[in-house]
């Protein structure tokens, strides 16, 4: 689609947000259609967070994404919230539409299960009981786009019980809390384990738990993208699991929103991945 009339805007909000890899991923896309345009970040205190949103019409801007601490507070500033955005409970995504009118949407679960689709063809979701480690935003998205591709059991695990309640008893079957002291023996006849949590991620400690428990064909998946190869995937791999970073999650979700903003729905191509990867 083409847009003579204007340079074409979008960015990323976050507190810090100099780390994202959205503004690559997003200028790749504007290159690539031949589109004159850009992508920026946007560092935005949490107490600004609704006077930036409501910045963005005024300045031309087509939408933006946001990042932590935004995702949550961002839903009392938008005028309309899509229905996925809503049952998970927080936004990833804000489109302008012609009127000025904001439009808040999730694209994270989205994201994630065209990730394992990419890496994994034949994937099903309903294959056999799913492990979540962590009951927060990353969670929500995870479980939500598990639950909507068939899976029949979720076992949702967090070192503070009452979130992980909290989040079952919300969303229902198929998802059922087990307690942190339980954790090893719910790997036992797993089909698949995600890790939402941040353990695992440059600076924060590894994930407690004793994957030698999770049968060898379980899919091992971490939603963490630096490192690469978390202590997690890198102990999956070395036992014989399948493994599955977080990369393609940020590149997938990228596409709905790029699509909303512009009318271009870009494609993940190994070129995007490869250029990413050589900076994590």
């Amino acid at each position: 689609m083409a847009h003579p009339d204007r340079f074409l805007l979008a960015g990323v909000m976050g507190w810090p947000v100099m780390h994202s890899r959205s503004p690559m991923l997003h200028n790749y896309w504007f290159k690539q259609h031949g589109l004159a345009g850009t992508y920026v970040p946007l560092a935005i205190e949490p107490a600004g967070i609704g006077p930036a949103l409501r910045a963005l019409q005024p300045l031309g801007f087509a939408g933006c994404n946001l990042t932590i601490p935004h995702k949550e507070t961002a839903l009392a500033f938008v005028d309309e919230v899509a229905d996925t955005a809503r049952r998970i409970g927080a936004i990833s995504c804000v489109t302008v539409r012609r009127d000025g009118s904001l439009v808040g949407t999730n694209n994270d679960g989205y994201g994630y299960i065209e990730s394992i689709l990419a890496e994994v063809p034949g994937w099903r979701a309903d294959a056999g009981p799913i492990v979540v480690m962590g009951a927060g935003g990353g969670a929500r998205a995870v479980v939500l786009g598990l639950a909507d591709r068939g899976a029949r059991e979720i076992r949702l695990i967090n070192r503070s019980p009452e979130r992980a309640l909290g989040l079952a008893q919300e969303f229902g079957a198929p998802v059922h809390a087990v307690a942190w002291e339980d954790r090893h023996a719910a790997l036992e006849d797993a089909a698949m384990l995600v890790n939402t949590t941040s353990q695992g991620m440059v600076g924060q400690t590894p994930l407690d738990l004793a994957i030698e428990r999770l049968p060898r064909h379980a899919l091992v998946s971490d939603i963490v993208y630096i490192p690469r190869e978390t202590p997690l995937l890198r102990q999956a791999r070395e036992r014989g699991n399948p493994t599955i970073n977080g990369l393609g999650m940020l590149l997938h979700q990228g596409r709905p929103a790029f699509r909303d903003w512009f009318g271009v729905t870009p494609d993940v191509t190994p070129e995007l991945r490869q250029m990413i990867e050589a900076t994590l």
